[in-house]
């Protein structure tokens, strides 16, 4: 047996995540994955959650994805290749949110192989900022309609897709419940977009600040709004400045970076209206250029007024040809 500490160059992380002096490695963003190559028969993921309520998707060359529940205890995740010795690459992708639960991963034991060099990953990078339906949340809904965190799937999100149909890397950087300047119930004293924006691990009790020179992006995507929203239309003139500032910051730190906004999915009627009206305001007035991109109404079903899997889809046709173009990729 062979233990593989989670820093090895050989483990591929792509998304936000910090280190501890440990070698471990921490992360609570979804979408967030591990990826690797090995010609082990089996191996044992040394990765633990801070609650019971976090979920990883494991998916093994040639086999169909697994999901997981992530142990609260130190007993790790066993996962089998099938593998005869030749190379198999391996992706283990958080499902849910930050709030779900806190993950950390000390490495890697094999059995009967070796870990191979990284996959390559692609060289497009992408940074998707914004709330709940960035997410994922309830993508993949039970016909029972008793919501649990299984529910959610960072990987089948419209962002994650778009990143697939662009060959980009994506980092989703996304809190439910949040907005750009005021929480889904009015309070302005939680994290929102532009405080969550600067952090590895968006946790109020022990933030970890993230190095923006970590990733790159070539394009960056935000979908804020939904939540500033939810208990009427916010005072323009703070939104507008707001939104500017957090543009700026953006631009600062990825100067190279194309910058797109656009309302979401679920703001509808004279909701939708006012924000599409505050993000022309915005490019107009931006020192930055920034494409505004209108967004499709997509209402979810009786079960829950998250998207759907299918709408997830439907979103990332909508924008994937319109970033291509934007991008000219």
């Amino acid at each position: 047996m062979i233990f593989i500490p989670a820093t090895d160059a050989r483990i591929a992380v792509v998304g936000r995540s910090a280190t501890h002096d440990d070698n471990s490695i921490h992360f609570a963003y979804p979408g967030v994955s591990l990826n690797l190559a090995t010609t082990a028969s089996e191996l044992t993921l040394h990765i633990q959650s801070s609650s019971e309520d976090s979920f990883i998707d494991v998916d093994v060359s040639g086999q169909p994805s697994q999901i997981v529940r992530v142990p609260a205890d130190q007993s790790g995740v066993v996962i089998r290749t099938g593998n005869t010795g030749e190379a198999q690459t391996i992706r283990v992708t958080h499902r849910g949110e930050t709030w779900h639960g806190l993950l950390s991963v000390s490495g890697l034991t094999l059995k009967d192989g070796e870990l191979l060099a990284a996959p390559s990953l692609p060289e497009r990078k992408m940074l998707v900022l914004g709330d709940s339906v960035t997410c994922g949340e309830a993508i993949e809904r039970q016909a029972s309609c008793k919501k649990d965190s299984s529910w959610w799937n960072a990987r089948l999100s419209y962002g994650m897709l778009i990143g697939e149909a662009l060959n980009a890397q994506v980092n989703l950087v996304c809190y439910g419940g949040r907005g750009l300047v005021r929480s889904w119930n009015g309070r302005t004293d939680e994290l929102n977009l532009p405080d969550y924006a600067e952090l590895a691990i968006a946790s109020a009790e022990n933030p970890i600040r993230w190095d923006h020179n970590r990733y790159t992006p070539d394009l960056i995507l935000s979908a804020i709004g939904t939540n500033d929203f939810s208990e009427g239309i916010p005072e323009a003139e703070h939104y507008i400045e707001t939104y500017l500032t957090l543009i700026e910051r953006l631009h600062s730190l990825h100067p190279n970076a194309t910058i797109a906004v656009t309302e979401g999915a679920i703001l509808n009627g004279e909701k939708k209206t006012a924000l599409q009206g505050y993000l022309q305001q915005i490019a107009q007035r931006s020192d930055v250029p920034v494409q505004v991109i209108p967004a499709t109404w997509y209402p979810g079903d009786d079960c829950d007024a998250h998207p759907t899997k299918a709408q997830h889809a439907a979103m990332a046709n909508d924008l994937a040809p319109v970033l291509r173009e934007l991008m000219s990729w």
